[in-house]
């Protein structure tokens, strides 16, 4: 049996933030004159910022942002050592606390080592074959019914449309319950949390978007809370039922508040993410009309063969529809960027860095490399064959993470999105206004400023 953790142990009790001062021998700008404004700047352009500081200062660069001074490492590199992160030198939860400290307390992603080792453990259960062959029928139901109600004709706004659709598709796998009153409130709930992130405000003051956040998570862990009893004991193929009824290593279930700060993070990480990502396969989709036939192709080939509904066992023969999702995340990765906090001293680049900075490592630029990736504003999903990915760096793609850290869900993605995809290339034709070019907020997650008008013609 395995002894407790207690997480502060975890930490040296002496690391502290580091300043200007402790990180002068790096290269980068100066101190800013108005914090506020750099900031709101970088919110603003966040692709364009980081690739203009890389060509001032190269790879490794000093910050400044809201959380203070840091550095940022860029390229695969980078990525390797901070996800893999072989000798634990790297803490998510000191590097997401300043960020969802307030709103995602000890979700997975905010834990360290032995913690995250066991907590992750307990929580696979709900990512076995057959929980997920009962999450894909729940799935495939409520997407054939949302997809029927989408016009056949007028131009609409896909992006509040596919949110709706994927909170409808949360309460079934997620929750195990019907839709109800309650769904815009948590519709709310989650968006405000998830806009609280990056709020420039980080208390959360009266009339602040941080306070939304905080009175939208304390919403929903009233309401986790009040439907924790009626899970415990009981069978169930949603996620809450397997959650409340897991055991740890040492045959314990998961405490109320551990199965609250979970599902709080998990269904926001899902609901959140699966927006951002199917808009933007959505949006590529519409711009490369001859990409998508050849997804139809595909689609039309495994309908042939298995029928109108997707069964488990198809899902890998929708080989093409996978590579095209992967090209989407490529180009426009749900998390643009990932923070850390270093336990320990150490170096890269050529310099050193001391304990308790912030560092940060950046999946959109890394996207967008063009020695990774020829032509890399390109939307080609054979950049993920097995040929094309055998000689590729393995850290040169990571929308999920990597290492110990590697994203839980990434698998139950793959299925929503081919399921949704399935159903939607089936039956329509993804249409954008002429000539339409998206323009795509990227903080928190990548989002169409105008909500991606588009039209879902009848095949």
């Amino acid at each position: 049996m395995n002894a407790p953790v207690n997480p502060k142990d975890l930490y040296p009790a002496d690391l502290r933030v580091q300043e200007y001062e402790d990180l002068v021998h790096v290269p980068g700008p100066p101190p800013a004159t108005f914090r506020t404004w750099k900031t709101i700047k970088f919110l603003a352009d966040p692709r364009g910022t980081i690739e203009g500081l890389a060509n001032e200062y190269g790879p490794v660069f000093r910050r400044q942002d809201y959380m203070g001074w840091g550095v940022t490492l860029l390229g695969p590199d980078a990525n390797e050592l901070v996800l893999f992160n072989r000798d634990k030198i790297f803490s998510n939860k000191l590097g997401w606390d300043p960020v969802l400290e307030l709103l995602f307390p000890n979700g997975l992603m905010l834990m360290d080592f032995e913690p995250h080792r066991q907590d992750r453990k307990t929580l696979s259960v709900a990512f076995k074959p057959a929980p997920m062959k009962a999450y894909l029928n729940g799935l495939n139901e409520g997407i054939d019914r949302r997809i029927g109600q989408w016009s056949k004709t007028d131009s609409f706004k896909f992006y509040p449309a596919i949110k709706d659709l994927t909170l409808d598709l949360a309460a079934g796998s997620f929750l195990g319950l019907p839709w109800g009153p309650e769904a815009q409130q948590i519709n709310k709930a989650f968006t405000d949390m998830v806009q609280a992130s990056v709020a420039i405000v980080r208390r959360p003051l009266p009339f602040t978007q941080m306070r939304r956040g905080v009175q939208g998570r304390a919403f929903m862990c009233e309401f986790f809370a009040r439907e924790i009893p009626n899970r415990r004991g009981k069978e169930g193929d949603d996620f809450f039922s397997q959650f409340c009824n897991a055991r740890d290593e040492n045959g314990d279930l998961l405490g109320d508040e551990a199965i609250i700060d979970h599902m709080n993070f998990l269904m926001m990480a899902a609901h959140d993410t699966l927006t951002s990502s199917m808009t933007s396969l959505v949006y590529f989709l519409g711009l490369y009309p001859e990409w998508q036939e050849k997804l139809r192709e595909e689609v039309d080939g495994v309908r042939a063969r298995h029928g109108d509904t997707l069964p488990y066992e198809a899902l890998g023969e929708l080989e093409l529809v996978e590579m095209a999702f992967k090209e989407a995340l490529r180009l426009l990765p749900p998390v643009p960027m990932m923070p850390r906090r270093a336990l320990k001293d150490f170096e890269f680049g050529g310099y050193r860095i001391p304990a308790g900075s912030g560092v940060g490592i950046n999946t959109l630029y890394t996207h967008h490399m063009e020695e990774h990736w020829p032509e890399p504003e390109k939307f080609d999903p054979l950049r993920f064959t097995t040929q094309l990915s055998a000689n590729r760096h393995k850290y040169a793609w990571v929308p999920f993470g990597g290492g110990a850290h590697m994203c839980l869900g990434l698998h139950f993605a793959y299925m929503q999105a081919k399921a949704f995809f399935f159903r939607l290339l089936s039956e329509r034709r993804i249409v954008l206004p002429e000539g339409y070019e998206g323009k795509f907020w990227m903080i928190p997650m990548p989002r169409p400023k105008d909500g991606l008008p588009v039209r879902l013609l009848p095949r």
